[in-house]
């Protein structure tokens, strides 16, 4: 199986088409999560090595969300990357504060998230090539 990718997003659709994307011609094992305590939970049993992460979920957002996952030992070097229809700067500011290491605004190229993901998958786990 390949690297584990968390994806969170309460919206079924957005979780759909991320998944159609990521499941297109890659090896990634994704994992889905609706809101910040799936996630979270997700995390500590499944150590992703990814996560893709909604701004906007229910009960804690996704700021939050990517502070306790960045507290959390087995997580702290695993790459966040936003995904959010939050546009503002300062809302890119406080993702970036809260330890997300990309933010993405929807709606966002298939093609560049893709990209991004190789990248910093390759950055913490030098010499896997790209896993299409």
């Amino acid at each position: 199986m390949g690297l584990k990718i968390l994806l969170v997003d309460d919206g079924t659709l957005m979780r759909d088409l991320v998944s159609t994307t990521l499941r297109c011609g890659t090896s990634y094992q994704l994992l889905e999560a609706e809101d910040g305590n799936q996630a979270l939970n997700l995390a500590a049993r499944e150590h992703p090595d990814l996560v893709l992460l909604d701004v906007s979920l229910p009960q804690m957002n996704g700021f939050e969300v990517c502070r306790q996952l960045k507290a959390m030992p087995e997580m702290k070097g695993i790459p966040i990357v936003m995904l959010t229809a939050l546009a503002p700067e300062s809302d890119k500011e406080s993702g970036l504060r809260s330890g997300a290491d990309a933010y993405f605004t929807k709606p966002f190229s298939p093609t560049e998230l893709i990209r991004k993901i190789e990248a910093l998958l390759e950055h913490c786990h030098p010499g896997i090539g790209y896993t299409r």
